[in-house]
């Protein structure tokens, strides 16, 4: 099923269908949260399958770094729209989500019936430090495929990154001016009056009603809202969504102990997928699968807005040197960002020596078998520490 704009360009090398089904792998398959996601976008989107152009990766790097929401699924739904626009937009960004989606639902199921995830502590203690080491390999190879030798841009991505790692967060408003910068350097305008980057910047519901009315539907609306709000109004990526999902769900509403929210987070780390899946998780303790399914959509479908709407803007303006300049500074800066949240998470997932062993291997391995896929690393290390976390922590 092509797109007939898309076939008026070019032959394009690939099917919806054959789209589709990569995203649904790699919401199933991909670990390491949105850096090392985006990561594998590219080595097999761009390197490998030759399907997306280094342009149009950069574009959707850049487009999902300016929006609030999650990054990964921002660029997986700016994939699905290089070639079929909002169909396939839509279609790549339910297949990267619910693979995802459906497991911690199961977890969620499995944790409310049996009272906790014990086992989960040996697990996350063994995955956190081995995806810490997927996660800099992933970096790394952002960082010299995309900033190259340019100067410029080295100096966007360290200020970035520094500004990262001692603030813990990622400044929005840091990844515009870094966008700014390049343009004024590499493409300053002729005039201030009208052209140039400013010309570009835009701006059924079915009803089962016998089991609707058994729905709790004012605690799905406080869940709606406040679910939107975090997919609408939170920069950054990963992990950056759990400060405000702590507020709102443990202090604010008092939907789950401490406890229980960090189990949730746990989830969302040892499954593949997008870290703020644990929305799924989250919604599921507090009011089912009505709830899992309501806090999932409310989380995603800002992002999903965030990128089909200004979407067409970048395709059509995308190849004028202003553009081109813009999306390269953002491009450093969210390289720059990505790589200063790998020491964030580092911090927070290395915190004895064997969890520094185990990241450090994770990246001794992956640097010399380059293809060896990330699952089967990730697998080992859950496995090893099932087995050896009993003798570390009696």
């Amino acid at each position: 099923m092509k797109n007939p704009d898309a076939r008026a360009e070019g032959a394009v090398p690939y099917t919806l269908w054959q789209l589709v089904r990569y995203f649904l792998r790699l919401g199933a398959m991909g670990f390491g949260g949105p850096v090392a996601l985006v990561g594998y976008m590219r080595r097999d989107l761009v390197e490998q399958r030759g399907w997306i152009t280094e342009a149009d990766y950069k574009e959707g790097l850049a487009l999902a770094q300016l929006a609030p929401g999650p990054m990964a699924a921002q660029t997986a739904i700016y994939m699905g729209y290089v070639h079929y626009r909002i169909l396939g937009a839509t279609l790549a960004g339910m297949a990267f989500v619910l693979p995802s989606f459906l497991m911690v639902v199961a977890l969620g199921w499995a944790y409310s019936r049996y009272g906790g995830l014990s086992w989960m502590q040996a697990v996350f203690y063994g995955v956190g430090a081995a995806v810490i080491g997927i996660i800099a390999i992933s970096a790394h190879k952002l960082t010299t495929k995309s900033i190259g030798k340019d100067r410029l841009l080295w100096a966007i991505f360290l200020v970035l990154a520094g500004v990262t790692v001692l603030t813990e967060s990622e400044i929005a408003w840091l990844f515009l001016a870094a966008g700014v910068l390049a343009w004024l350097v590499r493409a300053p305008p002729k005039s201030w009056g009208g052209g140039g980057l400013a010309a570009v910047l835009p701006l059924d519901m079915v009803h089962t009603a016998g089991w609707m009315a058994t729905l709790d539907w004012p605690l799905l609306a406080q869940i709606g809202v406040f679910f939107a709000k975090a997919g609408a109004f939170v920069f950054g990526s990963g992990l950056a969504i759990v400060p405000f999902l702590y507020g709102g769900v443990v202090t604010e509403h008092h939907w789950l102990t401490e406890k229980q929210f960090v189990d949730a987070v746990a989830v969302a780390m040892i499954t593949p997928g997008p870290v703020e899946i644990t929305v799924g998780f989250i919604g599921y303790l507090v009011a089912g699968l009505p709830g899992a399914c309501m806090a999932a959509l409310a989380t995603f479908l800002p992002c999903y807005l965030f990128t089909i709407i200004p979407a067409p803007y970048f395709k059509k303006y995308g190849k004028l040197p202003a553009i081109v300049a813009f999306v390269d500074g953002v491009t450093a800066a969210a390289v720059g960002a990505i790589t200063g949240s790998v020491i964030v998470i580092a911090k927070r997932s290395i915190v004895d020596g064997p969890t520094a062993l185990m990241a450090l291997a994770t990246i001794a391995i992956l640097w010399k078998y380059k293809k060896l896929q990330e699952p089967v690393v990730v697998v080992a290390a859950a496995l090893m520490e099932l087995l050896l976390y009993p003798l570390t922590h009696p």
